[in-house]
């Protein structure tokens, strides 16, 4: 075959093969006109028949009353330790001799001298490296291409730094002010006819880009319903459209004056009203931090097909805000010393954490502490501790978490039960004893890499540390280990010393790491 058989051959082939392709082209083409055709019509019917649940299934209820956490009343003011005796020293004998009856008078009785054993030298702490900034793996997601939005701008100030989205007219929706399960129908069938996939994808990629949580996911989605609606009853709405389309469980009640956004958490919520469909605690959160007082509403029971999810509150990742840092000084004395640290913090992630609903102690022992916090603190405090064994590294600690901050009750500094996370401990001028002790366990932790585990009594909580070497005292055995009690509010008392209300008491024993 000669060259212009081959090239005739060549350009026959290219042709067929772009043949092929195009029609490929075409044909992927058709299927997703197709498939979107179809998927439209599905999303449709599902929105169309949701729309007609809301216009029937609606029940009168009470509302229950949030759970209360433990009542039993806080010590109005904390005990102070006296200072421990010295043990006199114990004298071994000298290598090599034996050793025989003490000399005695003849008229006593001559007693042989039982050695004690020689007791282990207490170990040198390792301290655990301070995490850098340079040295933290960032888990954001990578940016994707910049999109042509359509829509209408709209710039939402969230945790300290301007957000910019982009949303179809068609989502804000004019309500009558007189409240119907009609007008909630129609709000419903309304908003599914606009675009509001894309909003919803821009709200995900904020979601990643942050690191937010599930709470602060509900947080944003809220902040951007305030910037649409003008009511909180409109914006609840709103926000309970954009979760069901995001999957998760929220549903929405109603009276003559107002709507409420219901949704189930992982974790129980306290002093949050409730109501309980098949054995699922729905709770009528709001985004203030504070309760709610509803009483006879009307609600459905049922869910927007597909949305199964409940809010996971727990803080697990740093969750990223902008703005800056607050600073605060603190001193305390140990060992005939004093010490001045220097602390800061993000007050964008103190108004966030403010809007918590309050959760079950081990979620404040679990919750992620941020790097602007934490860098500075451990920083300092690790650089006093070089040297020292671990049980005076605990105490160490204990004084820091004991002295340099004021104590008070929540009742007496909120007028309520409020559990702080450790940022919030550092923020506030007062703290009282959980605080101090979800404080005082993340420290030792991060640390000192040891184990720690919460303490609660009725009326207060403390924590026990387990030790590699012997350390005395009071202490409680939990999963075949002795855990020895360290008290952050028990004034200068060292690791070994419960609070004398407390001493032979049996705590429930908490979890944290």
């Amino acid at each position: 075959m000669n060259r212009l058989s081959t090239s005739l051959m060549s350009v026959v082939v290219v042709v067929i093969l772009l043949g092929q392709t195009a029609q490929a082209e075409d044909d992927f083409s058709k299927w997703k006109q197709e498939y979107q055709s179809s998927f439209q019509e599905y999303k449709d019917k599902r929105d169309k028949e949701f729309s007609s649940f809301l216009k029937a299934q609606w029940t009168e209820m009470e509302l229950l009353r949030g759970v209360e956490r433990d009542n039993t009343p806080k010590p109005a003011k904390v005990p102070v330790a006296k200072p421990q005796p010295k043990e006199p020293p114990i004298h071994l004998p000298e290598p090599g001799r034996v050793p025989g009856p003490a000399p005695v008078a003849d008229s006593i009785k001559s007693e042989p001298i039982v050695l004690q054993p020689e007791l282990p030298k207490p170990e040198t702490v390792v301290l655990q490296p301070v995490q850098m900034p340079e040295q933290v793996i960032k888990t954001v997601m990578p940016a994707k291409p910049t999109m042509v939005r359509k829509g209408r701008k709209l710039v939402v100030n969230y945790l300290g730094g301007l957000h910019t989205f982009y949303y179809d007219q068609k989502l804000k929706v004019n309500l009558p002010s007189r409240i119907s399960k009609k007008v909630i129908s129609d709000f419903w069938s309304a908003v599914s006819l606009a675009d509001y996939d894309g909003l919803i994808e821009q709200i995900d990629e904020t979601s990643n880009k942050l690191q937010l949580n599930d709470w602060a996911y509900a947080l944003l989605v809220h902040e951007i319903s305030r910037q649409l609606y003008a009511s909180e009853s409109d914006q609840s709405l709103f926000t309970w459209f954009v979760l069901a389309k995001g999957n998760y469980q929220s549903r929405i009640a109603y009276n003559d004056h107002k709507i409420y956004l219901l949704v189930p958490a992982r974790q129980p919520l306290y002093a949050v009203p409730y109501f309980t469909f098949n054995k699922v605690r729905y709770y009528a959160i709001s985004f203030d931090g504070h309760e709610q007082s509803l009483g006879q509403v009307y609600t459905y029971d049922g869910n927007y097909p597909g949305a199964d999810k409940s809010l996971n509150m727990q803080i697990s990742n740093e969750i990223l805000v902008e703005g800056p840092a607050t600073k605060r000084d603190l001193s305390f004395d140990y060992d005939g010393k004093r010490y001045e640290i220097k602390i800061t913090y993000d007050q964008e992630r103190i108004r966030f954490m403010d809007t918590y609903p309050q959760l079950d102690l081990e979620w404040y022992f679990k919750g992620k502490v941020s790097m602007s916090a934490s860098i500075q603190l451990q920083q300092q405090l690790s650089q006093y501790m070089q040297g020292m064994d671990e049980q005076k590294a605990v105490n160490f600690l204990l004084r820091f978490v004991q002295t340099s901050l004021r104590y008070k009750t929540d009742e007496g500094q909120f007028g309520k039960e409020n559990y702080l996370f450790p940022e919030e401990t550092l923020h506030y001028p007062y703290s009282d004893c959980e605080d101090r002790s979800i404080l005082f366990a993340w420290l030792v932790h991060s640390l000192l890499g040891m184990e720690v585990v919460g303490l609660d009594y009725p009326g207060h909580v403390a924590t026990a540390v387990r030790f590699k070497g012997n350390v005395g005292g009071d202490s409680v055995m939990y999963n075949g280990n002795r855990y020895v009690v360290t008290d952050p509010t028990y004034i200068n008392a060292s690791a070994g010393m419960a609070m004398p209300e407390f001493k032979g008491k049996k705590p429930e024993i908490i979890k944290i790491r």
